[in-house]
């Protein structure tokens, strides 16, 4: 592909990864509603986008940089309302996801350099979604989430997929290709429980 492609392609996915946690955010700052969402996937998501901006910034690729700063930023604001909204009973799964969960590709960095940091990083993202999937398939109410949220993850899963092959670069392969998956299989569990159709998905509200 082209170079003009390929810079609109990160562009693109810089775009759609900040924007993916806003719908999340703004819904739960409006409502303080947390049916159906994951304190774990909360916790794993501040911590995977803080090693996503160490990993572009270690090995050299800028595109990461700011989509990471703004998904970790936003990622905080949502931590900060759902443990200030959901009390104690939220603290547990949020330290399992940012600390236990989020803290393999410390592992790997000391084992195997970047290299293998950032394919376990790649792997991250799906670790990172796998319990706001669990949650969401756990029961029928799901009033919390955002498809909105949803919607912007499989675009930007797609799209670093794309760049991903384009520099061959691992972390982005595998963490795509995870996003790809776990993201239809939130929007598929919306669509069959009827919250939110997907024809209504882009709304925020």
């Amino acid at each position: 592909m082209s170079n003009v492609v390929m810079a609109a392609v990160v562009l693109s996915a810089n775009v759609m990864g900040a924007g993916m946690a806003y719908p999340q955010a703004h819904r739960l700052v409006r409502t303080r509603r947390l049916q159906g969402l994951s304190s774990t996937w909360v916790g794993v998501s501040v911590s995977m986008n803080a090693w996503w901006l160490a990993y572009g910034l270690a090995v050299g690729v800028w595109a990461l940089v700011p989509v990471s700063i703004v998904s970790l930023v936003l990622y905080g604001a949502i931590a900060h309302v759902l443990l200030s909204a959901g009390g104690r009973r939220m603290l547990p799964g949020f330290v399992l996801g940012a600390l236990a969960l989020g803290g393999l590709p410390a592992v790997a960095l000391l084992a195997g350099g970047w290299q293998l940091a950032g394919v376990v990083i790649g792997l991250g993202y799906g670790v990172q979604l796998a319990p706001a999937v669990l949650a969401a398939h756990r029961t029928r109410d799901l009033v919390g989430v955002a498809p909105g949220t949803w919607w912007l993850a499989l675009a930007e899963a797609a799209l670093w997929l794309v760049y991903g092959a384009h520099v061959a670069d691992p972390a982005l392969l595998v963490g795509g290709s995870a996003g790809v998956v776990l993201a239809t299989l939130i929007l598929t569990r919306l669509a069959v429980t009827g919250h939110r159709p997907v024809r209504h998905a882009w709304a925020v509200g």
